[in-house]
């Protein structure tokens, strides 16, 4: 019996280790894709075969993606938008975690009640940007910034994870004369490292990608995020063969580079912030999400 069930152990390994492996391989090959043909000629690119490595190693297609002035302006926009959109979201959502987990405060049902309840139902695209419009917000770096300060789902989680942490404590801080400030700042926010990483990922991320603000709600295309420009390079590569980087280039008088391969590298130069990012939070982000399941 035993012989049988080490031979089926072993088995059920080998599948899952040549699954896993084949998982990976499906959900990292596009990315792997993308960077190949991000550093491949562009002209070459489009004869097909580079699968697994550039078969026409170079940096053209960089260079020509940096010397298009609006990609500084586009990157200062997303840095600017995800820092402080980061900082502040974290912010309020603590304060909105922390008073709505005090177990005492009056109201509390009915606020948590009307925080869910908001989230149920929406104006629309239009009625949104006609309110957005009379705040002053599609001409504003703000519109960045205010509408998305505040989530209720990472509020939930937030509140979740303050709810785990033992009651005692606050009572024992407020026997020995610290106020609410003092408790949120010095003892709870000390010891929620995990769920503050996980939502500045969650958060950042959001921020980071987002090209659906700024295509639909901006009016000033000097306040484009990376993400939108990206989306606008793809869609006028997608109905005229020139891009723009300073000045319109005709893809007959190009050297080595072509609309395909400059998406890529735009592509690249969105995605690496994030990936460098993400192995630095990922042991906070995977004990956050599991911790705030668990006690959800």
């Amino acid at each position: 019996m035993k012989i049988k069930e080490s031979r089926s152990r072993k088995i059920f390994e080998i599948f899952n280790y040549l699954f896993l492996a084949a998982f990976g391989f499906i959900t990292l090959y596009p990315f792997w894709y993308v960077l190949v043909a991000s550093f491949n000629t562009g002209r070459d690119f489009v004869r097909g075969g580079v699968y697994f490595w550039p078969r026409e190693f170079t940096l053209e297609n960089f260079t020509h993606a940096f010397q298009d002035p609006r990609i500084f302006s586009s990157l200062n926009i997303s840095v600017s938008r995800t820092l402080i959109g980061v900082f502040l979201g974290l912010f309020f959502t603590s304060l909105i975690a922390y008073a709505l987990s005090v177990k005492t405060l009056p109201g509390k049902t009915f606020f948590t009640f009307f925080f869910y309840f908001t989230t149920i139902f929406g104006g629309g695209m239009i009625p949104y940007y006609m309110l957005l419009r009379d705040l002053g917000f599609t001409k504003s770096f703000l519109l960045y910034i205010i509408p998305g300060i505040y989530s209720f789902f990472n509020f939930l989680l937030m509140r979740t994870f303050f709810d785990g942490i033992p009651y005692e404590l606050r009572e024992s801080a407020q026997i020995d004369g610290a106020g609410e400030g003092k408790i949120l700042f010095g003892i709870y926010l000390p010891l929620s490292k995990p769920i503050i990483a996980t939502l500045a990922l969650f958060i950042g991320v959001g921020h980071w990608n987002d090209w659906f603000t700024g295509a639909y709600y901006q009016s000033r295309t000097a306040l484009y995020p990376a993400a939108t420009l990206l989306q606008k390079l793809l869609s006028e590569s997608m109905t005229t063969s020139t891009i723009k980087l300073g000045q319109e280039t005709n893809l007959s008088t190009m050297t080595s580079f072509t609309t395909q391969s400059l998406q890529m590298a735009f592509v690249m130069i969105l995605t690496m912030p994030i990936v460098v990012v993400y192995p630095f939070l990922q042991k906070y982000y995977v004990k956050g999400v599991m911790i705030g399941s668990i006690k959800g």
